[in-house]
């Protein structure tokens, strides 16, 4: 398994980056992790990602833009106002988990 150094950071990752050890993960390498994608956090950026951090141990994957606007109450057009382009795939790889099922 891969490992790379975010933030002074070692974290093991896939091949496409996404951290792959659920308890590697913290707030602050959360915020490395926006940073490198662009992305500045608000606390309606952290909303989200605290629901995909806590939901993913109960669902065993990681939430779909459906579920985090049905579930966690985030209207979708949201989600991509917050996280341009690709919502899913940033909101997950900035809480450190797998790359939601149907990502490209």
């Amino acid at each position: 398994m891969p490992t790379t150094t975010i933030g002074g950071h070692e974290v093991h990752v896939d091949d496409e980056g996404f951290m792959t050890v659920y308890d590697e993960w913290s707030e602050e390498l959360g915020k490395e992790l926006a940073a490198q994608i662009g992305v500045d956090m608000t606390d309606e950026h952290w909303a989200a990602i605290r629901f995909l951090r806590s939901d993913f141990p109960e669902q065993g994957e990681t939430a779909t833009l459906r579920r985090v606007s049905t579930v966690a109450g985030i209207p979708t057009k949201q989600l991509f106002t917050l996280f341009p382009k690709k919502p899913a795939k940033k909101m997950a790889y900035i809480a450190g988990l797998p790359k939601p099922r149907g990502c490209v």
